[in-house]
């Protein structure tokens, strides 16, 4: 049973980047997911979260407008859409299935020039 998300890297201030995230051993059904991200000497923050695809919210004000969560229960597969990225976004992200108190390993984001 865990997460394992993909899809971090390196990327210019203004770039897209997706992150997914997959459940290996146990399925969705609709339960709470979320992403979560930590920078440097700071704390774990809430991102955004989704129940199904018409309980999608985005929880981060910083992010508002630019970062979009979606899910897919046929792939058990979450995903954080981010566009226009700032030097501030950079940050380990999670993903988190609230209902199993279950988090990925994390994948790194970095947003430098």
């Amino acid at each position: 049973v865990q997460l394992v998300e993909s899809g971090g890297g390196l990327v210019q201030p203004g770039g897209s980047l997706t992150l997914s995230c997959a459940a290996s051993g146990f399925t969705f059904s609709g339960n709470h997911m979320s992403w979560y991200r930590q920078a440097p000497g700071e704390e774990r923050k809430l991102v955004a979260s989704v129940g199904s695809a018409t309980t999608a919210l985005v929880h981060l004000d910083s992010v508002k407008g630019r970062f979009t969560i979606s899910i897919d229960n046929e792939k058990n597969t979450v995903y954080l859409q981010m566009n226009s990225l700032k030097v501030e976004d950079t940050a380990v992200y999670y993903c988190y299935a609230n209902w199993r108190n279950l988090w990925g390993q994390g994948t790194q984001v970095t947003v430098s020039s």
